[in-house]
């Protein structure tokens, strides 16, 4: 029984990774769930059960989602886009500086998916207003960076509300604890893809003459990505569940800019509504998982590592975890290690090992995380093709040196 369900698991995971026949990354995963029910493995309601587990992120991802097409509809990228390309002078390395920053904000403050669902379409908007023949570098940033930055603060990816569950540190004492990593991330990152991106980089790009007018439905799509952030700031402090008030503020958001007499159907309509079903397989799949005992085995472990040896624990938490994010989706592997963690009572720095494997590590494949997941998705709209095995081999050069020097960060911080 345990060999069937772990089984269908993997077939599952493999499916979401490879796309066969170019399948929607979703069918799989919901197939795996629906099979998992269907041959008794998983009773329905254990499947329900882990089903509802994942509403906090489907109101997140649907705020998120709303946000990014009334932004793209009402012209608020291409403005965006036409100052971001006019203050790079005419500079591809100036402009792609410019981009990294501008991934790092949105990460930082309004989560490693907004990067991913809100400025992929932005950056394609910037290369395109610059002229750019090959926008890939660029927009290769929005995948990085989404994952490199997830850990400056507790609201920059909802992976770190699942590792620490009702346990989240306070704001300062978070900030001791990872900003030095946080920034050895971020910089690595930074430095590694800019030089795997070098020759890429001699292109030459255009300064736009004039920035186009941002019309009144742009304005308000841009108040409310502003709100958003705000509300996710506070509802953090208060620790407070960030979907509601994100799902809450992406429909307000329509509202205000549908009432000028916009029909609000086209933009509900270009909405990737096939990410929500995935997200949902992929919790059915871990509550299959945990009732193999998963997280108690995982938890046993930590408590003798590090009894052990402590520092040696924390080292192979971190890059296991980071591997196992690539094969798994962090999703999943965030909350077996955050179930594992809470139950083990962990120390705060192999939690933040963790963490750190669980928001980094995933920058090594195209299924790392859902927010690359999601950057997929929103490359094939703009016609932009990255295959899992080219991301893979860029994700080698770039991800392990960037893990070990961040996991060194935690220690020095420890």
């Amino acid at each position: 029984m345990d060999f069937f369900t772990a089984a269908i698991v993997a077939l599952a995971i493999t499916g979401v990774i490879f796309r066969p026949f170019g399948l929607h990354e979703a069918i799989p995963a919901v197939a795996g769930a629906v099979l998992l029910v269907a041959a008794g493995l998983l009773p329905a309601r254990a499947a329900l059960a882990g089903i509802a587990q994942g509403t906090d992120v489907y109101l997140f991802l649907t705020g998120m989602m709303l946000l990014a097409e009334l932004a793209r509809a009402e012209g608020l990228f291409d403005w965006l886009a036409a100052h971001t390309a006019r203050r790079a002078g005419g500079s591809a390395s100036k402009l792609f500086t410019l981009i990294y920053l501008m991934g790092t904000l949105v990460t930082v403050f309004l989560s490693n998916d907004a990067t991913a669902v809100v400025l992929t379409p932005a950056v394609a908007a910037v290369t395109r207003a610059a002229g750019a023949k090959k926008p890939l570098p660029y927009l290769l940033i929005c995948a990085f960076v989404a994952n490199a930055a997830s850990f400056v603060l507790p609201i920059s990816n909802p992976a770190n509300l699942v590792i620490y569950g009702s346990h989240m540190p306070p704001l300062l004492a978070w900030l001791r604890q990872y900003a030095l990593a946080s920034c050895l991330s971020v910089g690595a990152t930074f430095l590694l893809l800019r030089l795997t991106q070098r020759a890429a980089l001699r292109q030459a790009v255009t300064a736009p003459p004039a920035p186009p007018n941002l019309s009144a439905g742009g304005r308000f799509a841009g108040f409310g990505i502003l709100a958003t952030a705000i509300l996710l700031l506070l509802a953090s402090a208060f620790g407070l569940p960030l979907g509601l008030p994100t799902a809450i503020a992406g429909a307000a958001t329509l509202v205000l800019v549908t009432a000028r007499g916009a029909a609000p159907w086209p933009i509900l309509k270009n909405i990737s509504w096939s990410t929500l079903a995935l997200v949902a397989g992929l919790f059915v799949m871990v509550a299959a998982l945990d009732r193999l005992g998963l997280a108690a085995w995982l938890a046993s472990c930590l408590r003798a590592g590090s009894q052990l040896a402590p520092s040696a624990a924390i080292w192979v938490t971190g890059l296991l975890l980071g591997l196992a994010t690539n094969l798994t989706n962090n999703l999943p592997a965030g909350l077996i290690a955050g179930h594992a963690i809470q139950t083990a009572q962990a120390s705060p720095r192999l939690t933040g090992a963790a963490l750190i494997g669980v928001d980094l590590g995933p920058n090594l494949s195209v299924t790392g995380s859902l927010a690359t997941i999601l950057w997929l998705q929103a490359l094939r709209r703009e016609h932009v093709d990255m295959s899992a095995p080219r991301f893979l081999k860029l994700g080698t050069l770039v991800m392990p040196p960037a893990l070990l020097l961040t996991i060194c960060g935690l220690l020095i911080a420890g």
